[in-house]
Formats: structure tokens, C-alpha cells, sequence
């Protein structure tokens, strides 16, 4: 895929393409010194991780103006989304959560460079499993995710970031029926929504009604 084949794909406009040109282009310089992506992918970088990050951005409701993306890794989806967001003039504030010091440093210079910043797009440079106690606790409207975790430990992750009625949209494999059977092995209820992939064989799962049965989810009960 090319980067009008991308324009066209995703139906974003020239300035919003150029935004994503200046992000391949960081993708680039900072991949000589650190491994942002896999090297077997660097040349599908339009496909592989732009297009595949895109597709969930039909996804996101109109009302939504809290989302967190776990594992953002070089920003896949939710620089990407992000970036989507403000060409269509969307309100809404995206938390980017990674862990890797290196990585964040990248996510806060595209940032930089596209007037992102703590303006829709704030970096958290810590691990997912320290922010059930944050600020962003029980506040997000949707979370993330690709190619993070194993669907119950996803889950877990996303618990205590989610509001009440908030939803998972997460990017999974061919394997993604394993996934929630394990999830639902686990303890975790919801209701799923599959939406087959545009890029590859994957799928796009949309989670909705979270909760975990009250003796498997792993808090410490009271003694009675």
C-alpha cells in the first residue's frame, strides 16, 4: 500500500496525509536507533500498522471523548486514531499508555511535531497495571489495544480504566475465538461484537458490559 492507496483507504484529506507522512518519516529515523517496528514490516509500514490501526476508527462513537490505548507501542492505533480524530474534527482526548521509555520518548516527538501534545494526545510512560489507581481510572469511554496481551489479561488491564458502559475495541488474530473463550474461562462476561478485519485475516473485537465473576476476580474478599 502506497501513501494515496492509504488516503484513500482511510478517506482522509492532504493535510491529514501529510500528518501521517511526517509520521512515517519519524517512523523511519527513530528505527535506525531503536526497534520501533519489526524490520520485516518496515516496508508495509501503510498496511501493516496505518491501515490496520485506521479501521477502527469507524468504530469509535461520536459521543466518546475519553480513550486509552494500552501497549501504544510506535503508536499503533492510538497515534493513529489521534491523528484521524483531528482531521475530522472530533473532540476527544486520546491517552497513549507505554511502558518502554524509549517508545514513549517517540510517541511525545511525533507528538511534538504534529502540535499533538497535551492538547489531544497525552503520553503516560508507565505500565497499564499502575493506572487503575490514576486519574484515569473509571473514566475512559473506550480502550485500545494491539497486539498487547492475551485476552484475560487484556481484560484486566482494561477493567479499571473503563467506564460503566465503555467499550474494548481491540485489534486480535486468527486465534481471537481462543482468546475469548479463555477470557470467558476466566471469569469475564461481556458482549462481543466481531468485525472482520480490512487489513490481513485478523479481527476487530468490540467488548461491551465488562465485569468478571465476583470469586475470580482476584480481589481479596471480606471475612464474614
Amino acid at each position: 500500500m502506497t501513501a494515496d492507496e492509504f488516503q484513500r483507504f482511510a478517506c482522509v484529506s492532504r493535510e491529514t496525509l501529510q500528518d501521517f507522512l511526517t509520521f512515517h518519516a519519524l517512523i523511519l529515523k527513530w528505527q535506525a536507533k531503536m526497534n520501533l517496528v519489526s524490520p520485516t514490516t518496515l516496508g508495509e509500514i501503510w498496511a501493516r500498522h496505518f491501515a490496520d490501526s485506521a479501521q477502527l476508527f469507524p468504530l469509535l462513537e461520536p459521543g466518546w471523548t475519553e480513550i486509552a490505548d494500552l501497549g501504544s507501542g510506535a503508536g499503533f492505533p492510538g497515534l493513529v486514531l489521534a491523528i484521524l480524530a483531528r482531521g475530522q474534527g472530533r473532540a476527544c482526548r486520546f491517552n497513549l499508555v507505554e511502558a518502554d521509555g524509549r517508545k514513549a520518548a517517540f510517541l511525545i516527538d511525533v507528538a511534538l511535531n504534529l502540535k499533538l501534545l497535551n492538547e489531544t494526545l497525552f503520553v503516560h510512560a508507565q505500565r497499564a497495571e499502575r493506572l487503575g489507581g490514576s486519574p484515569l481510572a473509571g473514566r475512559m469511554d473506550a480502550v485500545t489495544a494491539r497486539a498487547l496481551a492475551p485476552l484475560p489479561e487484556l481484560l484486566g488491564l482494561a477493567s479499571g480504566l473503563l467506564r460503566a458502559d465503555g467499550t474494548c475495541l481491540l485489534l486480535k488474530g486468527a486465534r481471537a475465538d481462543e482468546e475469548l473463550s479463555a477470557a470467558e474461562a476466566a471469569g469475564w462476561r461481556f458482549a462481543t461484537e466481531r468485525h472482520p478485519s480490512r487489513v490481513g485475516d485478523g479481527i476487530i473485537l468490540a467488548l461491551r458490559g465488562l465485569s468478571r465473576a465476583a470469586a475470580l476476580d482476584g480481589r481479596p474478599r471480606a471475612k464474614l
